[in-house]
């Protein structure tokens, strides 16, 4: 008989894993990098000006001032330019994809792995996607007809 799991086992190898991630050489860079972003004085005052536009587009969206809106998205597209060409801002965005692509990557194995046990558990065929279940159900649901 297959043992059954309890949430709490599952949680606590979720734990394990995330661990797991949290050291591996995507996750080291990116510390890196934002440590790198964080140190830089002239990255942090463009995010401050960027954050202080932000905050005054909010204001000029919310009291309908077109105009001041306009000026200041124009404003912000530039600073965010500004920042996109430096390269430690690209490196840093390059390790969020990284660390966003390895998340993924776990998430949807453990999906399909989780699809592909329900299908063999249940005697389905696993290239075609369907569980056993299903095949049983369709034999009993022509003969009611």
């Amino acid at each position: 008989m297959t043992k059954l799991y309890t949430k709490d086992e599952i949680i606590a190898k979720s734990h394990e894993i995330a661990h797991m991630i949290a050291n591996t050489e995507e996750v080291e860079f990116f510390k890196r990098a934002e440590a790198q972003i964080n140190e830089n004085q002239k990255v942090r005052e463009k995010i401050a000006s960027l954050k202080s536009l932000q905050k005054q587009a909010v204001n000029f969206q919310h009291y309908s001032k077109e105009r001041a809106l306009n000026l200041v998205e124009g404003k912000i597209e530039a600073i965010e330019k500004e920042l996109d060409e430096m390269p430690i801002v690209e490196e840093f965005k390059n390790s969020q994809v990284d660390v966003n692509d390895l998340l993924q990557l776990v998430s949807n194995t453990i999906a399909n792995n989780v699809t592909n046990e329900v299908i063999r558990s249940t005697d389905g065929d696993v290239l075609r996607g369907e569980t056993g279940s299903r095949v049983k159900n369709e034999t009993y649901g022509s003969s009611c007809s």
